[in-house]
């Protein structure tokens, strides 16, 4: 039966909205009426989430939504529910009005006869094309129930390993922030207070305070002009980098920059090796397969080499030998890769490489972020300290001369 998403106001004018199943519009409104509502907009929930899961709510489905979705979703399924009580199930506990009308949609969707995979095609932005693969892959193997839990545990893990990254860095990007603002105040507030005096003294004062002043007369005079000058450098570096060409060079630049290229390279690694690994355990052709793992990239040059190798497998090359040409995946991939290829056992040998890059990239993270903090401790340190002496030095200088 048709989902339509509404808006009605009662007789004391108090607005209601939500979603409800009727034989179409008119009957819609004809429920609506009889719970003593007014209808102001009865839609077709499909029609109003279409377009990329927007509807006039606005929002749209977070990773963690997404994996409980999944993981819900495959639960009620192993349990023995058929499709559209399970969506049913899932739409009444939405805790979000935006997951509800979406799971509306998709259920409004499979009720009308379009397949699971068909239906979550409607909404592109909340569920990207390796998600709905997998489910058609599920779909057509009929063993939706088990594909949707090996699905659950990726989205998870891939999500676990975005947070982690995410964390790792934010103290460091917090101190950065606030040692930033504690240069700035005193630079423009302190120094040219304390400093100040001594100006009027005619007194000579030493380099270092000379230069804290010169430092203190720039920031806030032009300080205001130096970040409009920062941004709209960022901005036009972002324009550049927007292009094919450069964007091509800058990626491959990173695969190789020290500390970062390891980072940039491992998670990259890991996202390709367990999306392959799940969609060729799920019995997603090769080339298909390999397309969809290389569209979760987010580094170009790597893309281009998947790409590159989709062309080369097609042609009867192996999956090793053409990932290995541009010499850009790390060799532990490659050779878990030709391992798995020679003994029949390509998911598990993808889903280890996938692990073992995982784990190396929480190690390099912590690493990286081990060194961050006292480095960015000890510069605040030195540039304070910097501040200070050029502080005190004149003091220093004015008691030597009383004595």
């Amino acid at each position: 039966m048709p989902a339509f998403r509404y808006e009605a106001v009662d007789f004391g004018g108090k607005l209601h909205r939500g979603v409800l199943e009727a034989e179409g519009s008119k009957a819609a409104r004809g429920q609506l009426r009889t719970r003593g509502l007014t209808p102001l907009k009865v839609l077709p929930v499909t029609a109003a989430a279409n377009g990329g899961g927007v509807t006039l709510f606005g929002g749209r489905l977070g990773a963690q939504e997404q994996a409980l979705f999944t993981r819900q979703l495959s639960s009620l399924l192993s349990a023995g529910l058929p499709l559209n009580e399970a969506l049913s199930a899932l739409a009444d506990q939405a805790e979000r009005a935006y997951v509800r009308h979406l799971v509306s949609a998709i259920r409004a969707d499979v009720v009308s006869g379009q397949s699971l995979s068909g239906a979550l095609s409607q909404h592109p932005r909340d569920f990207p094309d390796i998600y709905r693969a997998l489910v058609s892959a599920g779909e057509h193997s009929g063993k939706l129930h088990l594909v949707l839990t090996r699905l659950a545990d990726y989205v998870e893990s891939r999500n676990a390993l975005t947070q982690k990254i995410k964390l790792a860095f934010t103290y460091p990007a917090v101190v950065t922030v606030v040692a930033f603002g504690i240069v700035v105040f005193l630079l423009t507030y302190v120094v040219p207070q304390v400093v100040g005096v001594f100006t009027t003294t005619k007194q000579k004062l030493p380099m270092i305070t000379e230069v804290m002043l010169a430092c203190s007369d720039f920031a806030r005079a032009w300080g205001w002009l130096a970040a409009i000058g920062l941004v709209l450098l960022g901005w036009l570096i972002r324009r550049i980098l927007a292009q094919p060409g450069p964007r091509h060079h800058w990626h491959s630049w990173l695969l190789t920059a020290p500390l970062l290229g390891k980072l940039v390279s491992g998670y990259n690694t890991a996202r390709f090796a367990s999306t392959l690994a799940i969609l060729t355990s799920a019995g997603v052709p090769i080339l298909r397969a390999l397309q969809a793992a290389g569209e979760t990239l987010n580094n170009v040059a790597l893309r281009a080499t998947v790409e590159d190798a989709i062309s080369r497998v097609r042609e009867g090359t192996s999956l090793a030998r053409s990932l290995a040409s541009a010499n850009q995946f790390p060799p532990v991939l490659i050779h878990l890769i030709r391992s798995g290829e020679a003994t029949g056992s390509l998911p598990e040998m993808l889903e280890r490489a996938a692990q073992g890059e995982a784990s190396q990239l929480e190690r390099r993270t912590m690493f990286i972020t081990g060194l961050l903090e006292p480095a960015l401790i000890l510069g605040m340190g030195l540039m304070v300290l910097m501040i200070v002496l050029a502080v005190l030095m004149p003091i220093l200088e004015i008691n030597q001369m009383v004595r």
